[in-house]
């Protein structure tokens, strides 16, 4: 696949596939005999796991150390493994966070539609009887 069908499929700029390249973020990509990027199977099994991964707020340094790790070879699946286990623990501990902040939400939207709302009504309904 082109550089262009990988950014379709992905929904990711071609601008952001050259950045993650450079950087580490994914493993180099394979490149044609005219010296453009070939994309196969393996090179967008990393585009969407980094993808993923970006979207869930792992951060670009775990992830680049993780793909330095496994060019590395067999003897960094251990590490690879912690790594892992550490961003999946903060993974969780940000969901916890949000699904506080959203009970909190929660909350408040069920107190303005019990509370204010009520008063507003009543409120109203006062103001109907002395217009009258």
């Amino acid at each position: 696949m082109t550089i262009t069908e990988v950014s379709r499929k992905f929904d990711i700029s071609v601008d952001t596939l050259r950045y993650y390249e450079r950087i580490g973020l994914i493993p180099p990509v394979p490149r044609n005999k005219s010296g453009i990027r070939d994309y196969g199977e393996e090179s967008c099994n990393w585009v969407g796991l980094m993808k993923c991964m970006r979207k869930a707020g792992v951060q670009i340094e775990a992830l680049i150390e993780y793909v330095a790790l496994f060019q590395k070879g067999e003897g960094t699946v251990e590490a690879r493994k912690l790594l892992l286990i550490e961003q999946r623990n903060r993974l969780l501990e940000r969901m916890e966070d949000m699904q506080a902040s959203l009970e909190r939400l929660n909350d408040k939207i069920a107190h303005y539609e019990q509370g204010p709302m009520k008063m507003e009504k009543h409120l109203r309904k006062l103001q109907k009887e002395r217009e009258k």
